[in-house]
């Protein structure tokens, strides 16, 4: 314990005896005493040595000192260093050319940063909040490309360099006529004279001669391919790749929003801190633009209005008498009911198109009618959302969470109902009886059909975001700057609305996680989307939007944004999992013709490998194993939610000395004058 904290209990013992009057004046006798000057000089010494000790390891540039006082610095340092040896000399040397060289590698890759240039101008016009999204944009850019290189480079590279890599093929290994029958995929390229519109449609929704090549699942039907001085085993490697894009993309995110966490613990955890944050620390020095400059003060104003307004709101509700309450509970009830069956309804439309898609003889405008269903859905049901919210007597920003939290939930899950009807599909059969144990006639190859859903619902989404772009922002600007009529006004200049921003480009990457497993190019695909929706945004930015004036709390950090993305990721995981684990495998195409599921490699390979290494594996995959791990984990979260308390405690402990020296000082200087008068 400090000695400081022992004056500090010291000075406590006796002010928790007397009376108020009685405790502040003994605090301001004790205040004076030998072991508060005694702990204050003590920690004021080892501030200054800890500080002196830094300064003296800076390079000299780096000091905030003018520059007389540098020259001075560095001439002194010149002279110590005549006394040392030559070895000394030689090593002190070498550690600052290895960080002149370190600095300027960092300083290199920095200027190497993807579109650091449009980044600045985005926060020199529009201040941090806009700049989280477009950052927010570039992450999931990189992590979609590294995606693209495992993929690539574990899964489609062996095939294209390996030499007869068609000779490699295995099919499924099953006697007499079934095998034949399930092994039966026939071709979906057209033939003859093909239309040019023809091709357009094959591009737009994977089909036709897309269906067989490297985009889809279909296409990778090798087991082993041999090399000169080893064997490669594809199916293990997809499965692996699979596992691993996953697994890296949650520690990417967590990563992240580490930082974004801890900082808006501490933002949460006092409001009187809040406030003295906004009003003392609330500016953007960032921003350079005369209007930007006037949005970012009515977004303060406005903030300090939304905090002012909790306070009101929760003291309305500490106010609400019992029928008050019933009657908010009752609306609130009802209002949860029609949101529940609203989504029911658009996740029963969801299925029945689903259905529908999957008849040919409807016509190609079908292919894409769960697409056009989806995107209608998260097109009407926030502005549901936000008209029903009104009526629940919520706080603003627990308004706002609710009505994104429920938006959220209707894109994400929409992808989900669309994988359970086509499953629901692939997994029954006219006789009742799945001799392949599928649906063979209806998908020979199951995968390929789930990779283009995913591969038509991205197109399509990177279609609508286009058109949304040119057919209504850019014709919106127009009226409003050339149309002087009242209805024009009233309409004004689209706002820049980050969330919902945000919610579409997470539900592009969620579509990734999932069909990634079965169209392997789609993480190239969604980089080049992502990439040319950067460009896309920032000149809607520029030239149709303005920022939102009542701008949402978390658009400044990006733990709101990562948050979201990590139920994207957790949503993604879960058809993937079943995808892999439960339905049978496709015996006409892909690498996993001859399992029944594609787990199945993996204990297959285990059981091959030499005895001590299956005996290892085969205990870290054991219930004790796992059953200790667990035990351990808790033990470590234990001592971190301890070492936290800890540390909060100690804070707090701060915080009071704080306020006892500043009343100490404040209570001597009053001393003092009187004194003098």
């Amino acid at each position: 314990q400090l000695p400081s904290y022992q004056s500090l209990l010291y000075r406590r013992k006796p002010s928790a005896s007397g009376s108020t009057k009685r405790r502040g004046s003994s605090r301001t006798r004790l205040g004076s005493s030998s072991s508060g000057k005694w702990g204050q000089t003590t920690l004021a010494r080892q501030h200054e040595e800890k500080h002196r000790t830094q300064t003296l390891q800076r390079p000299v540039r780096e000091l905030p000192k003018p520059m007389a006082e540098k020259r001075r610095d560095k001439d002194q340092r010149l002279e110590q260093a005549k006394d040392l040896s030559s070895w000394i000399q030689w090593r002190q040397g070498t550690r600052r050319t290895l960080r002149r060289l370190t600095e300027d590698g960092f300083e290199m890759l920095s200027n190497l940063e993807l579109w650091r240039g449009d980044i600045h101008v985005i926060e020199g016009m529009f201040g941090t909040g806009i700049l989280s999204y477009f950052s927010f944009l570039r992450f999931l850019v990189l992590l979609n490309f590294v995606m693209f290189l495992l993929m690539f480079g574990f899964v489609m590279l062996p095939i294209i360099t390996a030499p007869h890599a068609s000779g490699n093929t295995t099919f499924n290994h099953v006697d007499g006529n079934t095998g034949l029958y399930c092994s039966n995929y026939p071709s979906t390229s057209r033939r003859g004279l093909v239309v040019f519109h023809q091709h357009i449609t094959d591009l737009l929704s994977g089909a036709g001669f897309l269906e067989q090549t490297y985009l889809f699942y279909g296409y990778y039907k090798v087991e082993t391919i041999h090399f000169p001085k080893f064997t490669y085993n594809l199916p293990l490697a997809y499965l692996l790749v699979t596992i691993a894009y996953l697994f890296l993309s949650l520690i990417w995110i967590v990563k992240r929003s580490a930082t974004g966490f801890k900082r808006k613990l501490v933002q949460d955890e006092d409001r009187f801190q809040s406030f003295c944050n906004k009003i003392f620390a609330g500016w953007d020095f960032c921003i350079v633009n005369d209007s930007a400059a006037r949005l970012k003060r009515s977004s303060l104003l406005y903030e300090l209005k939304t905090d002012l307004e909790e306070e009101r709101i929760k003291q309305k509700m500490a106010d609400r008498t019992r029928k008050e309450k019933c009657r908010i509970y009752v609306i609130r009830l009802i209002l949860n009911l029609f949101v529940i069956a609203v989504l029911a309804a658009c996740f029963y439309s969801i299925y029945i198109a689903t259905n529908l898609s999957q008849k040919t003889m409807l016509g190609q405008l079908c292919a894409y009618l769960p697409s056009i269903v989806i995107t209608l859905a998260n097109f009407i049901t926030p502005l549901i959302f936000s008209l029903i919210i009104q009526f629940e007597d919520y706080s603003p920003a627990f308004e706002i969470r609710f009505t994104l939290m429920r938006c959220v939930f209707m894109r994400l899950t929409s992808i989900c109902v669309l994988l359970i009807s086509l499953w629901g599909q692939i997994t029954s059969c006219q006789e009742g009886n799945c001799v392949c144990g599928y649906n063979h006639i209806l998908y020979p190859c199951w995968e390929s059909r789930v990779g283009q859903e995913m591969y038509k619902l991205m197109i399509f989404d990177f279609i609508i975001i286009c058109a949304v772009t040119v057919f209504v922002e850019f014709p919106r600007k127009l009226i409003v700057d050339y149309c002087d009529c009242g209805l024009a006004k009233w309409w004004g200049q689209q706002e820049f609305a980050i969330p919902q921003n945000v919610l579409g480009i997470v539900y592009g990457q969620t579509i990734c996680w999932i069909g990634t497993f079965y169209c392997p190019l789609l993480p190239a695909i969604c980089t080049i989307k992502y990439f040319i929706i950067f460009y896309i945004k920032k000149v809607t930015l520029v030239n149709n939007c303005r920022p939102a004036t009542r701008p949402f709390r978390a658009s400044s950090s990006n733990f709101f944004f990562l948050a979201v993305l990590l139920i994207g990721l957790a949503l993604a995981c879960v058809p993937v999992t079943i995808g892999i684990a439960q339905i049978s495998c496709s015996q006409a195409c892909g690498p996993f013709v001859n399992y029944t599921t594609s787990w199945e490699v993996l204990p297959r390979t285990v059981s091959q490998l030499p005895a001590g290494a299956r005996t290892f594996l085969l205990a870290i995959s054991s219930e004790a194993f796992a059953v200790s791990l667990f035990v351990i984990t808790c033990l470590a979260m234990f001592y971190v939610i301890a070492l936290a308390g800890a540390h909060k405690r100690v804070i707090n402990q701060l915080r009071e000395q704080l306020v006892m020296v500043s009343s100490y000082s404040n209570q001597s200087t009053w001393l003092h004058n009187s004194t003098a008068q």
